[in-house]
């Protein structure tokens, strides 16, 4: 077992290869215990997709792995820095995309990025440039200058998404990317992830969309009820859920107890083809 006494500065050089490590990491509300001791490491250069059930835990894990929550009891470490230790090191590693987008409606996309670029000491000339780029990636160029409250759901996501990466982080964080985006800007999205670790960054995504998690995620772990039921590659998920050549959909619908839900799906599908 982890021994969570050691010291805050050894952690760094124990944990430089995982770019996210939680270790016995709780979050309780009262007496509801959301998050139940997770331990899971992210190594660097990797798409870590995190699934589970509505109210399985999943969107109070990211927030706290984005430092938006605070864990009940036990540590989160990005790159190495420990969030209750070091919370602004660590931060300044997160790109944080979360599953709405809540953005200020009375600036401008380009005012918007500027500020999130100064929020991370980033002002200038440089990260000007990259807002624009982003911008221009996302077809929001000509939006630079209008008011956010004027942004379609589906701009609004863009944005949010151009935000998080504004400051050149070292990790992403984000729950349901493609929520509200057009075909084009969810390929360019998946594109951006899969270069973004490619060059060595990690991301940590959470979808209901399965098939975006099978294609795109290295490894998976499925929560329920605040605790990882399963965990690893696609081949090793059909291991643990002895699913022979299934797809993520039949493993997640074993191994959360929903199995029923797969004979009425598959009912269903004979009846239409009748």
């Amino acid at each position: 077992m982890t021994d969570l006494r050691t010291d805050a500065a050894e952690a760094p050089a124990r944990h430089a290869a995982d770019m996210i490590r939680l270790e016995g990491v709780v979050k309780r509300y009262g007496r509801f215990t959301a998050v139940a001791g997770l331990d899971l490491a992210v190594p660097r250069g990797e798409i870590f997709g995190f699934l589970g059930p509505n109210g399985a835990g999943k969107t109070t894990t990211i927030r706290m792995v984005a430092g938006v929550l605070r864990p009940s009891e036990g540590r989160i470490f990005i790159g190495g820095d420990d969030l209750s230790v070091d919370p602004e090191a660590a931060k300044a590693r997160v790109g944080y995309v979360p599953d709405r987008p809540y953005l200020y409606e009375k600036l401008s996309g380009g005012e918007f990025l500027r500020f999130v670029a100064g929020l991370w000491g980033k002002e200038g000339p440089e990260a000007e440039e990259r807002a624009d780029r982003l911008l221009e990636l996302f077809q929001l160029t000509d939006w630079k200058n209008e008011l956010i409250e004027s942004y379609s759901h589906g701009m609004r996501q863009k944005l949010l998404i151009s935000s998080a990466l504004i400051h050149q982080p070292e990790v992403i964080v984000v729950d349901e990317p493609m929520v509200g985006l057009d075909p084009r800007s969810a390929r360019i999205l998946k594109d951006l992830l899969r270069t973004f670790v490619s060059r060595g960054g990690s991301v940590f995504l959470s979808t209901h969309t399965l098939e975006v998690a099978e294609a795109m995620c290295d490894r998976i772990a499925i929560i329920s009820e605040g605790r990882i039921i399963a965990r690893g590659t696609m081949e090793q998920l059909r291991a643990q859920a002895d699913a022979g050549g299934a797809h993520l959909e039949e493993i997640f619908l074993k191994v959360t107890g929903t199995e029923a839900m797969a004979d009425v799906i598959e009912s269903l599908k004979q009846a239409v083809e009748r």
